[in-house]
């Protein structure tokens, strides 16, 4: 009986073969991800975080500011209010370092022709190119008891809140002056100088 000699190489292939296959699946890691992927990957996150918000530009400028000198209970910042925008713009509110309460105050005629003083509840509107004047016998912030007395020389600070949301502040210089008398339509009947104790 004849036998063969040829080699017997379907095992051998096989082994080897699969030799080849693991190690193309167990070989070395991947390369890192190049430059430009990585830079991609980065503009990508930076456009999902949003950019901050813009502070708004001060709506309105104070020029002169001052407030009248005064030993207790009330007094009042005046000023000349501008609007540095191109449409109306409204004070709404104030704060003050002299006191933790502060009011828009007018003066307006009583029945009986005295001048009164009130709460201006729609603020003061500031049309552009026509400055709105606060000063004694007209429209005021009023100061409201007074935490120690405003004395010659005295500065005190004050915050406007505006109606498109920003506001503005200024320093308001504390100096005398004398004026006339006006009944403070509050509901506590007082009567205060027109430029002191009250505005």
């Amino acid at each position: 009986m004849l036998v063969s000699a040829r080699p017997r190489r379907g095992p051998l292939l096989l082994v080897t073969t699969a030799c080849v296959i693991g190690l193309a699946g167990c070989g070395a890691p991947s390369a890192a991800p190049s430059a430009a992927a990585s830079a991609a990957a980065s503009d990508v996150a930076s456009a999902a975080v949003p950019a901050p918000a813009a502070v708004p530009a001060a709506a309105v400028t104070v020029a002169d500011p001052w407030v009248k000198t005064a030993e207790s209970g009330m007094t009042a910042v005046f000023g000349t209010f501008s609007t540095t925008g191109s449409t109306p713009v409204t004070v709404v509110s104030a704060q003050t370092s002299a006191s933790p309460r502060t009011e828009l105050h007018e003066v307006v005629a009583g029945s009986d022709g005295a001048m009164t003083m009130r709460p201006k509840d729609d603020g003061f509107v500031v049309e552009p190119g026509a400055p709105r004047v606060l000063a004694p016998g007209g429209d005021h912030i009023m100061i409201m008891d007074l935490a120690s007395p405003i004395r010659p020389g005295d500065q005190v600070d004050v915050t406007i809140s505006l109606s498109d949301g920003s506001t503005t502040r200024f320093t308001a210089l504390a100096k005398e002056t004398s004026g006339g008398e006006e009944n403070y339509d509050g509901g506590s009947g007082d009567v205060h100088s027109s430029a002191g104790q009250g505005g």
